[in-house]
């Protein structure tokens, strides 16, 4: 059996983000509906492994009923848009230099991927509580070469590596998410600025 987390982040009626990983924070499957101007379209992938692989199974449909499907597979663990953030959240930034780059495969969009870890920063979350977070921004890059912020990640620099924030620049709209309370911490807190 697979233990697995479920993430959802929901923006308009249409427009939907869901990711579920596994035990050891793998994707197992990601969905993502978009209105993008007058194009709806909902890419979705399903995630395997074996021998050492991971295969992805793609699925893209757009309003008319069009289907587009795709598969590959890697022998680095692929990421979607989603998963990467609980992925995030096992890096040790230990050996990291601010700006350096983490290269992954991702499902949707561009095979290759990067995520940058920008530093630290002290974050407040919704519950009051102040923390000295790592950050890491996942971007993308226009064909000229510029760099485009996606997805950026505040985490707790203690051993727990709490989402404490999330803030999202996509094409279906801009998103902020923050950490509302916590409980069933297997570390303590040693993050923690101020109350």
């Amino acid at each position: 059996s697979i233990s697995s987390k479920k993430f959802d982040f929901f923006f308009k009626m249409r427009d939907t983000l869901t990711c579920i990983v596994g035990e050891k924070l793998e994707p197992r499957y990601f969905r993502k509906g978009a209105e993008e101007g007058k194009r709806y379209t909902v890419d979705e992938a399903w995630f395997s492994y074996k021998d050492g692989l991971c295969f992805v199974n793609q699925k893209r449909t757009y309003r008319d009923g069009e289907i587009v499907e795709t598969e590959y597979s890697d022998s680095r663990c692929v990421f979607d848009m989603l998963s990467i953030l609980a992925q995030a959240r096992s890096y040790d930034p230990k050996d990291y230099k601010v700006g350096q780059k983490i290269n992954f495969p991702m499902a949707t969009g561009r095979r290759e991927q990067t995520l940058i870890y920008r530093g630290m920063k002290n974050i407040t979350a919704e519950n009051d509580t102040t923390y000295r977070c790592l950050v890491f921004s996942f971007v993308e890059y226009t064909d000229k070469g510029k760099e485009k912020e996606v997805i950026t990640f505040y985490i707790t620099d203690d051993k727990n590596h709490l989402p404490v924030r999330l803030d999202m620049f996509l094409n279906i709209g801009s998103a902020k998410a923050f950490l509302k309370s916590v409980s069933g911490n297997r570390y303590p807190l040693t993050s923690i600025i101020s109350k």
